[in-house]
């Protein structure tokens, strides 16, 4: 038998957020220092990129 106590499941907040063409590393970067993690990158419905962000809740 374990005395190791069950862990909590990690829990995640997300985040959505269009990214301009000229000016996208300096968004990921903004978001970054306040600890979000890039998540996947995609066109966006209206055209354009979209990046979806997450960092633990």
């Amino acid at each position: 038998m374990s005395d190791t106590a069950e862990s909590e499941p990690v829990r995640w907040e997300y985040f959505v957020t269009p990214l301009l063409l000229h000016n996208e590393a300096q968004i990921l970067n903004n978001w970054g220092s306040q600890g979000w993690e890039l998540v996947q990158i995609i066109e966006g419905p209206a055209g354009g990129n979209v990046a979806y962000l997450k960092r633990k809740a």
